[in-house]
């Protein structure tokens, strides 16, 4: 399903890299960790990294009760990114090198989720991580619940920008004796590290989570 481009998303430069189908904004937040949230208020404009996840058409974050940038956040309009770096793109000429990605800008306004909620939205948030981590843990207490605060929104205004391949050259450059290709990025899973005093054997869902690197 493609969303029509509003004012804040459409892509202008290099519009042929843009996409606003929802399967590539949910492949990329899928993919990623980390997102950075920018904000304003009293003491200025705020560009916050913090954890993320999915749950159908929408990322959700979690933090304390307490936090300045949740409760601004339901306050305002925000701008979430979220950028995943394949390669460098190394040209001929220094003016051609680039960057393969995949990148995503969501635009809207976070909403709380309802206490009610919170567990099963917490416990999804532990599966994104980690399959098979959730049924292995204690579960998270009343009290831990109440001093959370999660908060979605929506992905339905959001665009996204993503190249790959190799470099482009300037015309006459092809001659020129310098090297030019793509240096490849990827994430390593390493090997587990146990804690120390823990005794217990490490799960098969944590080697199964290396094993998928």
């Amino acid at each position: 399903m493609s969303t029509p481009p509003s004012h804040r998303t459409r892509v202008r430069r290099v519009a042929e890299n843009a996409a606003y189908d929802n399967a590539v904004v949910h492949a990329i937040v899928d993919d990623a960790y980390v997102c950075h949230i920018a904000f304003t208020d009293d003491h200025g404009t705020h560009c916050i990294p913090t954890a993320c996840w999915r749950e159908g058409n929408h990322l959700y974050i979690h933090g304390s009760n307490g936090s300045r940038m949740l409760k601004r956040l339901m306050e305002q309009d925000v701008c979430v990114t979220i950028t995943l770096v394949d390669g460098l793109v190394l040209a001929r000429s220094a003016f051609n090198h680039s960057m393969n990605y995949r990148s995503a800008m969501i635009y809207g306004r976070f909403e709380k989720v309802p206490d009610d909620d919170k567990p099963a939205t917490l416990a999804t948030f532990m599966e994104s991580l980690v399959p098979g981590r959730q049924a292995d843990i204690r579960p998270g207490s009343d009290k831990e619940h109440a001093a959370t605060t999660v908060l979605r929104i929506t992905l339905d205004e959001a665009a996204c920008k993503v190249r790959a391949g190799g470099p482009v050259e300037e015309a006459g450059d092809e001659d020129y004796p310098a090297w030019s290709g793509v240096l490849p990025l990827t994430r390593v899973r390493g090997a587990p590290e146990t804690a120390e005093g823990n005794a217990a054997p490490v799960p098969a869902y944590v080697l199964d989570w290396q094993r998928r690197a």
